[in-house]
């Protein structure tokens, strides 16, 4: 009897949620030795371990709820995926820069969120690193948020005699596409937001269009009309 009733009570139990994450990771990679600036950027991209991926560069700042930082990892043939991309140029013996970067953060109501900032430059390792950090710093500034965790990958390129090089940093999110659901986005913050109320409100008034007149016809200006 007491079996029968442990039974019925754990039939009778809800399985806990399990939470889902957005898993990515940073990865960078150069390509030196291009014949032309579209030859060095895919080589880059395989690299980087996205020559058999179809890619979807997104922009903005803000990356999906639940980001998680995970090891990289190979990809299937042929998947679709997201990344912030930057990508630097060089030529002939010139050296460019390519930098992205993620912070783990917390708004002041609470809700965790994560930032994504990237940046390509011709400067060297050490500048475009510092100005990475700052570009970040500036985003999370604008929206009030306070790190948790951040990283940073940079990388730098010097192209080879005659040919064109590429330096390439990524934000790779393999299942952000497929990571939908109610926790795809937060609570709107109202703090950052413009109400439409507060705004004083504007009539734009348009004067009817004149009518349309046949090859060889004449207008009649007796009865023309402007009013309003």
């Amino acid at each position: 009897m007491l079996f029968m009733n442990l039974l019925r009570l754990s039939c009778n139990m809800k399985p806990g949620r399990v939470r889902k994450t957005c898993q990515g990771w940073l990865m960078t990679a150069v390509a030196p030795w291009g014949e032309n600036a579209e030859d060095a950027y895919d080589q880059g991209l395989v690299e980087m371990g996205l020559g058999d991926t179809r890619l979807i560069e997104v922009k903005g700042a803000m990356l999906p709820l639940n980001f998680e930082a995970t090891p990289p990892r190979a990809l299937p043939l042929g998947s679709l995926v997201e990344c912030h991309i930057a990508t630097s140029y060089s030529y002939n013996g010139g050296s460019a820069c390519a930098g992205v970067a993620w912070a783990s953060c917390v708004t002041p109501e609470g809700d965790e969120c994560a930032v994504v900032a990237t940046i390509s430059t011709e400067l060297d390792y050490e500048e475009t690193s510092l100005l990475l950090r700052r570009n970040l710093q500036r985003r999370l500034a604008s929206r009030d948020l306070e790190v948790v965790s951040f990283d940073v990958a940079v990388d730098e390129v010097t192209a080879g005699a005659e040919h064109h090089g590429v330096a390439m940093a990524a934000l790779i999110l393999p299942n952000s596409l497929s990571f939908g659901g109610k926790t795809s986005s937060g609570p709107i913050r109202g703090g950052l937001t413009v109400s439409l109320d507060n705004q004083q409100k504007r009539v734009d008034v348009k004067a009817p269009a004149a009518p349309a007149l046949r090859p060889g016809s004449r207008r009649n200006s007796g009865n023309s009309d402007f009013s309003l």
